[in-house]
C-alpha cells in the first residue's frame, strides 16, 4: 500500500499525456482511507492518528461521533485512568463516566458545551447570511479549525485539508449539543447527502491511483469506507484490525473475503485481517511502516 507508485503499472493506450510522464507516474501514490471507532480516540491511539494526519500520511478519515468529540474534549480537559471493574453506580454518584478503564468527569462535557454552542451559533448565522450548506465533514473541519490545538488530530486534518467523515454525527455528545442548540437557537441544518457524494467521489475519482483501506475496529467506519470503495469496484489494499468474529454475520467481524463478494475489495487485492486489540497492533504497525518510511536513512527508526 505504501510502496505502490503508478510507475509500477504498465502505461495504457488511453491514459493522458500527463500519466505517461515518468516523473508524474513516480509521484502518484496509493490513496489511503483510515477508519477507526471512538474508543481509539479515547485511548492513547489518538496520538498515533494525530501523527499520521500531521504528516499527511493518509488522505481520507472516517470515524464515529465519539471519535470527533473525544478528540476535542481532550483539548479542553483531562481524562483519567481507572479500572474496568469500577462499579457504575459509585462512579455515577461521583459524576464520573467510564470508557473501559478510562474516567471522564461530567464537567468535561460542560466545558465542551460552553465551547461548542457559540460555534454552532456562528455556523447558523453563516447559514442564514452567507447561505453556507453545512455537512458533517464541513462541521468537523470547522471544529478542527476552532480548537486550534496541535494535540488534536482534527486540527491537523483541518490544516492539511484532509476530510473527516462521520455519517453518525449525532450519535454522541455532539448530538446532545445539537439537540440543546436546536432549542436555544433553532434552524441549523446539516446535510448528509452532500457528504455521501463527497466520500464516494473520493474513491471514484481516485483514478489513476490505487486505493487502500486501514480500518481499526468495526461498525460504521469500516462499512462506510468499504461502501465508498465499492463505487470504484473495490479497494486494492485492505488491512482490518479488530477482535470481532464473523460467526454472528456482522460486518464488523467479516473477513476481507466477504467484502470481495460485494465488490468492496478487488479480487486481486492484497488484504489481511489482524485479530488483535488495535491499541496494541496499530502503534507497532505505524512504527514499522509509516514512521519507518518517514525516517531519514541515517536516523534510527522509533520502535
Amino acid at each position: 500500500m505504501l510502496d505502490w507508485r503508478l510507475s509500477h503499472e504498465q502505461v495504457t493506450e488511453d491514459c493522458s499525456e500527463e500519466e505517461k510522464n515518468p516523473t508524474y507516474r513516480e509521484s502518484v501514490r496509493c490513496k489511503i482511507f483510515l477508519g477507526f471507532t471512538s474508543n481509539l480516540i479515547s485511548s492513547g491511539v489518538r496520538d498515533i492518528i494525530r501523527y499520521l494526519l500531521q504528516h499527511h500520511m493518509v488522505e481520507v478519515i472516517v470515524t464515529t461521533a465519539g471519535g470527533i468529540e473525544e478528540d476535542l474534549i481532550k483539548c479542553l480537559a483531562d481524562t483519567y485512568r481507572g479500572e474496568f471493574s469500577l462499579p457504575g453506580a459509585a462512579l455515577r454518584s461521583k459524576g464520573l463516566n467510564r470508557i473501559g478503564n478510562l474516567l471522564v468527569p461530567n464537567d468535561n462535557y460542560c466545558k465542551f458545551e460552553d465551547w461548542v454552542i457559540p460555534i454552532f451559533d456562528q455556523m447558523l448565522e453563516e447559514q442564514s447570511t452567507k447561505h453556507v450548506l453545512w455537512t458533517p465533514s464541513k462541521v468537523i473541519a470547522r471544529l478542527g479549525k476552532e480548537i486550534n490545538n496541535e494535540s488534536s488530530y482534527l486540527y491537523w486534518a483541518y490544516k492539511n485539508d484532509i476530510p473527516v467523515f462521520c455519517p453518525g454525527l449525532t450519535d454522541g455528545s455532539l448530538g446532545d449539543m445539537l439537540y440543546f442548540h436546536s432549542f436555544r437557537n433553532p434552524g441549523l441544518v446539516i446535510d448528509l447527502v452532500q457528504d455521501i457524494r463527497t466520500i464516494n467521489s473520493e474513491a471514484v475519482h481516485a483514478h489513476p491511483r490505487k486505493t487502500g483501506m486501514i480500518v481499526l475496529g468495526g461498525g460504521l467506519p469500516k462499512h462506510h469506507i468499504c461502501n465508498a470503495n465499492m463505487m470504484r469496484n473495490g479497494a486494492d489494499y485492505a488491512v482490518f484490525i479488530n477482535t470481532a468474529q464473523e460467526f454472528d454475520g456482522s460486518d464488523s467481524g467479516a473477513r476481507p473475503d466477504e467484502a470481495v463478494s460485494w465488490g468492496k475489495i478487488r479480487g486481486s487485492a492484497k488484504s489481511v485481517k489482524v485479530h488483535c486489540d488495535a491499541t496494541i497492533a496499530f502503534p507497532l504497525l505505524v512504527a514499522e511502516t509509516f514512521a519507518a518510511k518517514r525516517a531519514k536513512p541515517d536516523e534510527p527508526t522509533t520502535r
